[in-house]
């Protein structure tokens, strides 16, 4: 989730839920670099280094005599059984969308529990840079530059919006996907109301705005469902995306929502001490980066769909956003996590709230 590692699946019901026989890759590692080998036709296979970046699932690096493969699996602690259904999910996605969208190609899966004790799945290996506070070395920083992160950004996940999900190979949702937002809307304020541990009242508040105002009629699509700047791999030497990484939460839902959470940390923020200042910290470095409503004008053309309402997508993004990561300190207050991102949340969750409101005129 965008800020930080936060092990979403699990933590939204089972906050104390621990899968058994579940270790590291380095402790069966044997059995994993077997699997590989005899599953991809691969030789000299042996494990890597665990890789930075990666939300609710782990990315490992597994090396071979041709080359590099990723393995993408559950966090080692506090998950659950569920944990797994995002590694299904990502699989599942990455599968029906690589032929059009720059992903990293699904290699296989693997359902057998003897292996490492819980599922993973195996991707190509995509050699490319995470953009996070600062531009590559190659890069010119300049606004330029920028503008075309923004525009690679917009057309990247343009061409999985504009996708008929109908026709994918996917399992088709049980609910309507034009309900998306008003599911989420519903589902994390009651899951706040249940697990409060301080006053949000912005909670509510902005949770009534965003029922009230909830655009009718919406286009459904391909959702990746955490889409930001930290989820994306650009080339090394120049400013073309690589690939859009990491989706284990994506779903059918109503496209514009990752384009609200992109926008809503592209450029300048909108308060003094916004929450996550770092996210998307890059496109602060210099003055004229194009403006949320260029980009967003410039996705409505790439795939078709209304881009109106902007605002009510970047308020959303934000709200959503604080509503999930309060759940970190939540458990935080209850000591069964103590981390700097956790302790964080102090702070970041009111000020994203608060930078939803001025959004919404609310302050």
């Amino acid at each position: 989730m965008v800020g930080g590692r936060l092990q979403l699946y699990d933590r939204r019901r089972h906050p104390n839920g621990r899968r058994p026989d579940v270790c590291s890759l380095e402790a069966r590692h044997e059995k994993l670099v077997e699997w590989v080998g005899r599953s991809l036709g691969l030789s000299d296979v042996r494990l890597g280094r665990r890789l930075s970046g990666g939300n609710s699932n782990v990315t490992q690096l597994v090396e071979h005599r041709e080359g590099r493969v990723i393995v993408r699996r559950p966090p080692d602690n506090a998950i659950s059984a569920s944990a797994s259904n995002g590694v299904r999910r990502e699989y599942a996605m990455l599968t029906a969308v690589s032929d059009t969208v720059r992903v990293p190609k699904p290699l296989a899966i693997c359902e057998d529990p003897g292996v490492i004790g819980q599922p993973f799945i195996v991707v190509d290996f995509v050699d490319g840079v995470s953009i996070t506070t600062s531009l590559p070395p190659a890069y010119e920083v300049s606004a330029e530059t920028l503008n075309t992160i923004g525009v690679e950004l917009i057309e990247g996940i343009a061409a999985a919006h504009r996708l008929d999900w109908r026709a994918l190979p996917l399992r088709q949702p049980s609910r309507s996907p034009q309900d998306y937002v008003i599911r989420q809307i519903e589902r994390w304020t009651a899951v706040r109301r249940k697990d409060a541990v301080r006053d949000l009242p912005l909670v509510e508040e902005l949770a009534n705005w965003l029922t009230e105002r909830v655009p009718k009629a919406r286009a459904a699509g391909v959702l990746h469902g955490d889409f930001h700047l930290d989820n994306t791999l650009f080339a090394p030497d120049r400013p073309a995306l690589a690939a859009i990484i990491d989706w284990e939460l994506a779903t059918i839902g109503d496209p514009m929502a990752d384009v609200g959470l992109l926008l809503a940390f592209w450029g300048e923020r909108l308060v003094d001490s916004p929450g996550f200042s770092f996210v998307q910290a890059v496109t602060r470095q210099v003055p004229g980066v194009v403006s949320r409503e260029e980009l967003a004008t410039r996705w409505a053309d790439a795939t078709g769909f209304a881009a109106d309402d902007l605002d009510f997508y970047l308020v959303f993004a934000l709200w959503r956003l604080a509503t999930i990561v309060e759940g970190a300190f939540v458990l935080y207050r209850g000591g069964l996590v103590d981390d700097d991102y956790s302790r964080g949340l102090e702070s970041d969750v009111p000020a994203l709230l608060e930078e939803a409101a001025v959004i919404a005129g609310l302050r």
